[in-house]
């Protein structure tokens, strides 16, 4: 009896033995995150369409509230026996001339007339004149060439016509005698003043620079595309691009366009890039339709880290009696490559670490990891500890887990940015409006928080401003 308690005892210790040798404990160095710093991303120049739509009323609106009352003065009775005054009478009407050849508008100006007129002689220092006044009321009608030159649309104006309301009449030896031949010459002396004003008020009017600035200049500002991942979309104006403009029906049509780099940024809100003393405009004869825009799909590490989680769940790696379980995953970003932490139980308890650099599988929207391998210190404690792990079958097994989808991610980022291309208006009487093709991935990189894939989308943006205000 006495001799089987030193036998049992020595069977206990060798199960104990054994069973200490199967579990190893491993405590391996963390390799430590690092900053990466905030990404700046610039694709290769964009189109964004700018279709400028005027109507006439905005520029009939905007004449006459720069051309009222008095529109010509002639205080000198000496030179031709006349003063004459001409008053804006009525609300000035802007239409297009369908009758006449090319692209002309037409501008109908009623106004009213003062003239003092005076028949008679100076002799001898004696004056014998008889002065007279007239009132009278009549229509202008004004014809105009169009051009843009620099920003403003410029009119050429010719005075088609002169009807009077009724003809001026003056009492001479007791008659009244028609003097349309004398007021009708006058209005070669104000004609020119006329179409002057007309031109001058026009082009005042239609300085549509300042409007076009300011949208895009509201384009321009960086906008928040995710406000949970911190991506912000930023343009970056390179050149302005306009043909010329066409008058169809009751507006002039100007094609803009605006070369331009559109950006993707992570972090805090970026400052812009708008500088409206460096814009220029360029003349073309045709702006290119198709846009390309690039948009971040951003994945935190702590998402990507529950996703991976997922995967190794009831997964075991090893054989026979040898094997481990992965009971958490976590990531980060260090020297340009990924960390992926794996928590074990199992024939080894505790946790590993593995390094690779981040790709994607275009055809199943995955992130994978190249090359990846176990970190040196846990290589090297796994070669003293758990050879049977550090071997390159089941690394290569455990690698297959280690990617995850970014498609949600994808089609969120496309998401975000189809809100700003439905009538988006980021000012009163501009709109934003496109449409997106499929996506196309084109490389990932890496931030302090999260792994970023930028995809390009080709498609169409217009920014039309309608309306002068």
């Amino acid at each position: 009896m006495l001799k089987f308690f030193p036998l049992l005892f020595l069977i206990i210790l060798l199960i104990f033995t054994s069973s200490c040798s199967t579990t190893n404990k491993i405590a391996t160095l963390k390799p430590e995150p690092d900053d990466a710093t905030p990404l700046v991303y610039e694709n290769t120049p964009s189109y964004i369409n700018l279709p400028i739509s005027i109507k006439l009323r905005d520029i009939e609106n905007q004449t006459n509230s720069l051309l009222n009352g008095l529109i010509y003065e002639d205080n000198n009775i000496e030179d031709d026996d006349i003063e004459m005054k001409v008053w804006k009478q009525a609300p000035i009407k802007i239409e297009n001339d369908n009758g006449s050849t090319g692209e002309k508008i037409k501008t109908v100006l009623p106004l009213k007339v003062w003239v003092k007129y005076r028949i008679g002689t100076k002799k001898l220092g004696v004056e014998l004149y008889n002065y007279k006044e007239f009132n009278l009321n009549g229509v202008v009608t004004l014809i105009s060439d169009v051009a843009l030159t620099n920003w403003k649309l410029s009119t050429k104006t010719e005075l088609k016509s002169l009807n009077w309301n009724e003809s001026p009449t003056m009492v001479v030896f007791g008659k009244n005698v028609p003097v349309t031949y004398l007021i009708n010459p006058t209005v070669s002396l104000f004609r020119s003043k006329i179409e002057r004003k007309i031109d001058e008020s026009i082009e005042k009017s239609m300085d549509f620079k300042p409007n076009v600035l300011a949208a895009i200049e509201k384009i321009c500002t960086p906008f928040q595309m995710s406000e949970a991942y911190e991506s912000w979309l930023r343009i970056v104006p390179i050149e302005i691009y306009s043909t010329e403009a066409k008058l169809k029906n009751d507006s002039f049509l100007l094609e803009m366009g605006m070369k331009c780099n559109m950006e993707t940024l992570i972090g805090r809100q970026p400052e812009s890039k708008f500088n409206a003393a460096k814009i220029i405009l360029k003349p073309v004869t045709k702006i290119p339709k198709q846009i390309s825009a690039n948009i971040a799909a951003v994945s935190t590490y702590t998402e990507a880290s529950k996703i991976m989680t997922k995967n190794f769940v009831g997964q075991e790696f090893g054989s026979g009696s040898k094997k481990v379980k992965v009971q958490n995953v976590a990531i980060w970003h260090k020297e340009g490559k990924m960390v992926i932490a794996l928590d074990l139980l199992g024939s080894v308890n505790g946790t590993i670490y593995l390094a690779g650099f981040p790709e994607y599988n275009d055809l199943t929207k995955e992130i994978f990891f190249d090359k990846l391998d176990y970190a040196l210190d846990t290589k090297n404690k796994l070669m003293r500890t758990a050879n049977w792990l550090a071997q390159g079958l089941i690394l290569r097994k455990i690698q297959e887990s280690c990617r995850y989808s970014i498609k949600p991610n994808l089609e969120e980022g496309k998401q975000s940015m189809m809100s700003y291309l439905k009538n988006y208006s980021p000012m009163p009487g501009v709109f934003v409006n496109g449409k997106m093709e499929d996506i196309q991935f084109q490389k990932i990189q890496l931030t302090n928080q999260a792994i970023i894939a930028f995809i390009k989308v080709n498609g169409t943006v217009n920014v039309s401003v309608d309306g002068l205000k």
